[in-house]
């Protein structure tokens, strides 16, 4: 049944967004929607459409508002029709009207997120990527005071090659991978490869010679550098070759070997909206979990390593969807096992099953060549080189 806007709501509404043809409802919509605490854009945006990635379709924008998307708890999110199609808009706190010109009381950062920050905070601050020369030359932890094998908040370290002045900050980072690019020689696309980092002591072991070999037998390899959990927080209290540093904030342990680099003053915009992306990049695929985490497989609400970045259009708020590969599975009706024509034809015995659909992933960091992204739905686990598509593919 066609539902009308409230005449409140249709004399404050001022543009309309682009349709597209394939916009579906969920089956179980509301006509309206009470935010709540706890609610994310996700969440949302599933109540009313059966794809949330599409919410920016079916928004009515406000352009006296910075960011029309921006929702609160308590505002109350009407579904109305418009020439036939849907449209979502937000009536404000209790169902006044609030998109017309106003003043929003609430701080921006009780605003509704586009998902729950919980499951991405550590990976939007902690791990980033360090280029090869700045990590060959990055100072790294010596000795801790009174000999400690492990350091903790409060303690001195002794750090070499910090060039630093009294009361400076610095972060203190610990190796988790390394990401390079292997460039087909039979004219494929470009591949790109997280090796994690196994914990020695001294720096040669750490690294390849100039990142990895830049010649295999299958192709050129280009680093492209080092994943580093950033965990604490240190004070300069001497300069000097080493320097002695304190130890503000840590999360682990810290032992010698640990590396410091400055503070990383990047801002995150925790507002991006849902939406897909304009093109895939070619061979797009899932190369780590979590970032430091050593798992098989991950399911909803995980992080994912993907195999692109900005250099490539990945921008946050992008949708995807994964598939998996099929098997390869041998036909033992037409070439039974120890039969001749298994014998004589075992490639022919081989039948590749098609791709499976695994899930939804939305990205919410991105690096030049890598992106992290969070599994928003999916009714299979997440695999390492599971391939990724426009959310829409089926």
């Amino acid at each position: 049944m066609l539902k009308k806007l409230p005449a409140v709501c249709a004399g404050l509404l001022l543009t309309l967004s682009v349709f597209a043809a394939t916009v579906e409802l969920n089956q179980q919509h509301p006509d309206s929607y009470t935010v709540r605490k706890g609610d994310t854009l996700w969440s949302i945006a599933a109540r009313f459409l059966k794809n949330p990635w599409q919410w920016p379709e079916v928004w009515q924008a406000n352009p006296q508002i910075a960011n029309p998307h921006l929702i609160y708890p308590g505002d109350v999110i009407n579904l109305a029709y418009v020439g036939g199609r849907p449209v979502l808009s937000n009536a404000g706190p209790g169902g006044s009207g609030g998109v017309g010109p106003h003043v929003r009381a609430e701080p921006l950062e009780e605003a509704v997120k586009p998902l729950p920050l919980s499951a991405i905070e550590d990976f939007l601050k902690k791990p980033r990527l360090v280029g090869e020369d700045e990590f060959k030359t990055a100072p790294h932890v010596v000795a801790i005071e009174d000999h400690h094998l492990n350091g903790t908040v409060g303690q001195l370290l002794y750090v070499r090659g910090l060039d630093g002045q009294p009361g400076q900050q610095f972060v203190l980072v610990r190796p988790l991978g390394r990401y390079y690019e292997i460039t087909s020689k039979d004219g494929g696309p470009a591949r790109v490869y997280r090796q994690s980092m196994d914990r020695r002591d001294g720096r040669p072991d750490m690294l390849w010679h100039h990142g990895p070999d830049h010649f295999t037998l299958h192709g050129d390899v280009h680093f492209l550098g080092y994943e580093v959990l950033q965990y604490g927080t240190v004070r300069v209290t001497k300069p000097g070759n080493p320097a002695s540093v304190v130890v503000v904030t840590a999360d682990i342990e810290i032992v010698p070997g640990d590396y410091v680099l400055p503070v990383d003053n990047l801002h995150y915009d925790y507002q991006y909206v849902p939406h897909p992306p304009k093109q895939v990049p070619a061979d797009m695929r899932v190369i780590a979990f979590s970032g430091y985490d050593a798992l098989n497989a991950v399911g909803r609400l995980q992080v994912v390593a993907l195999s692109n970045g900005a250099t490539d259009g990945v921008e946050n708020g992008q949708v995807y969807s994964i598939f998996t590969p099929g098997d390869v599975v041998q036909d033992r009706t037409d070439y039974p096992e120890l039969g001749t024509e298994a014998f004589f034809h075992p490639k022919d015995a081989e039948v590749q099953l098609p791709e499976e659909y695994v899930g939804h992933v939305m990205i919410f960091r991105t690096f030049d060549r890598v992106s992290y992204g969070l599994v928003m739905d999916g009714i299979r686990p997440v695999h390492l080189d599971d391939r990724l598509y426009e959310p829409d593919h089926r």
